[in-house]
């Protein structure tokens, strides 16, 4: 399978290398990796453009945006920035973070997985981060069917039936809601270690605290399945402000009237999978 790969990269100098050293050790290589220099201040758009002269599967776009590392439309945007000099001939696309480090093997399973069941749609390996001893430990999501936003693998189909990524807060979730309305599965394979060279969210501004509650909100949750799932994420991060936080963001994204991302049947069918869900871990 043909697959592209689009790196948004903002002030990843220290990462980024690693990143694209990985992608060059794939045993099966995309037809071209677009490296977003989104607004950068620091040295990487040097490395990006070292990187380009010396392979011609490298190729730069530069962005202009905020310079606060903040979740949602920003890197969306970016990514969008460098989609969109590419041609439509391609099986899978692929939107990857700088500061990851991929298996070898890992875009060869993704075709491989794809190749093997057209009802999915999304598919990815699972996160390890390195501890303060130096070892790598297994930080992937409770819930092991979410692909991270970090190394998202989408189908061509797959990615045109759910209007490709949204701009905003809880589009890594919310991709993945409209993966299973419009009839896809997620896949993800245990044996595809990806490094996460940056803890998730340390990168991220002190505003974006309130920004989960506001994915809730805008995705059509409804206050009670936020109010269970925030409650699950301060469980599992063992930090009651969190709860606190994203009841905040939700109860301000309301109050401001923010535009949903999904329409009220999508909504419907998102609340329904969710409750679905909840009900099955309680019986």
């Amino acid at each position: 399978m043909e697959y592209y790969i689009v790196v948004p990269a903002h002030n990843e100098a220290v990462f980024l290398p690693g990143a694209l050293d990985a992608i060059l050790k794939q045993t099966l290589l995309p037809k071209k990796v677009v490296l977003v220099n989104d607004n950068s201040t620091d040295t990487t758009e040097v490395i990006i453009d070292a990187y380009s002269a010396q392979n011609k599967i490298f190729q730069k776009v530069n962005s202009t945006s905020s310079n606060l590392h903040l979740p949602g439309s920003k890197v969306v945007n970016a990514f969008y920035k460098g989609f969109s000099i590419l041609d439509a001939n391609y099986d899978f696309i692929v939107k990857l973070d700088a500061d990851v480090i991929l298996p070898p093997n890992y875009f060869e399973q993704v075709s491989q997985i794809f190749k093997a069941n057209p009802k999915v749609g999304i598919a990815g390996g699972f996160t390890y981060e390195k501890n303060a001893q130096g070892e790598w430990k297994y930080t992937h999501p409770m819930n092991k069917d979410h692909v991270r936003g970090a190394f998202k693998s989408y189908t061509k189909q797959c990615f045109e039936m759910i209007g490709g990524l949204k701009p905003a807060i809880g589009w890594d979730t919310v991709d993945e809601l409209l993966c299973y309305y419009h009839g896809f599965e997620t896949f993800t394979a245990p044996e595809l270690q990806v490094k996460h060279l940056r803890p998730i969210g340390k990168a991220y501004n002190k505003k974006a605290k309130l920004l989960q509650g506001k994915a809730m909100y805008i995705m059509r949750y409804g206050f009670v399945i936020s109010c269970i799932a925030s409650l699950k994420m301060a469980l599992k991060k063992r930090n009651i402000k969190v709860f606190f936080n994203n009841i905040k963001g939700y109860l301000t994204a309301k109050k401001q009237s923010n535009s949903f991302i999904v329409t009220p049947d999508e909504g419907s069918f998102i609340r329904k999978l969710r409750w679905k869900g909840i009900l099955k871990k309680i019986i």
